[in-house]
């Protein structure tokens, strides 16, 4: 797929995934439809949210194969982007410290995580692909804007 090919597809994405949030209060709810929207989109591998829960990431609505449930501070690509506070790209997971395996057929990732009204984490997109190098600035310039779309009080 080129940059504009994927640029275009996230731009409609966006579009589609604030029709679908800016009327639906729940966050669960929302969390799921955002979900499925972007793995019909672009068929990655699993695509979902974890929620912060007490000190932990719980998995929260996901899309694609069964999933880690709990993910403690600091542990993992999820655990790196809470703790850094930015969104983290791993073109190879096998070359990330620490990495968490619930997938082996898992390859490349990227979590962005979510923040609330003021500022704080309050959970994490997180994104698999069966392929290496599959994320890059678009996808995280995207992503982004998508996750903002949870960061209402």
């Amino acid at each position: 797929m080129t940059s504009t090919e994927k640029t275009s597809l996230y731009t409609q994405l966006l579009e589609q995934a604030r029709a679908l949030v800016e009327n639906e209060s729940d966050p669960i709810a929302n969390m799921a439809n955002v979900a499925a929207l972007i793995h019909d989109t672009f068929h990655f591998w699993w695509t979902g949210f974890y929620r912060l829960v007490g000190d932990d990431l719980v998995l929260g609505p996901f899309q694609g194969p069964i999933a880690c449930t709990r993910i403690r501070r600091g542990r993992g690509v999820c655990g790196a982007a809470r703790d850094r506070r930015e969104t983290v790209v791993v073109p190879d997971v096998e070359q990330f410290p620490g990495h968490i395996a619930c997938s082996s057929a898992s390859r490349s990732e990227i979590v962005v995580p979510l923040f609330d009204g003021k500022g704080e984490v309050t959970g994490v997109l997180d994104i698999d692909s069966e392929h290496l190098t599959t994320f890059d600035d678009i996808d995280a310039r995207y992503l982004e804007q998508i996750a903002a779309l949870f960061g209402k009080d």
